[in-house]
């Protein structure tokens, strides 16, 4: 199943009421994932750009989002999600790539005419 690594920050109402009433959101972020058909395999409080960061994995990206999308209703705000890819996996893209790229031509290696010297 892919691997996504989700990073947001919370609003500052969401805050608040955290600091009021602790609460440990990963029961509640790995329940959305189950229901959606996903698994949350971690998730952390950040300092910094984002507030937390999430690493669930599921059968499609389809179940990334829509999960992500329902977070969003509930007090989180500038979502990114990535997709990960292990090592090994990128290594068979990468001979995949190679057997199909010899005779592609990029943007930059397009033929190029012999240039006319002025008379």
């Amino acid at each position: 199943m892919p691997t996504f690594i989700t990073q947001g920050r919370y609003t500052p109402d969401a805050i608040r009421s955290m600091v009021g009433h602790p609460q440990d959101r990963s029961k509640e972020v790995e329940k959305l994932f189950a229901a959606t058909g996903g698994k949350l395999l971690g998730y952390y409080m950040t300092f910094g750009e984002y507030d937390f960061l999430v690493i669930s994995e599921g059968p499609d990206e389809g179940v990334a989002i829509s999960t992500i999308a329902a977070a969003a209703a509930g007090g989180v705000t500038d979502l990114k999600t990535v997709m990960a890819i292990p090592g090994p996996q990128m290594v068979d893209a990468f001979t995949r790539a190679a057997a199909v790229s010899s005779g592609f031509r990029g943007p930059m290696q397009a033929e190029q005419r012999p240039m006319q010297q002025a008379h």
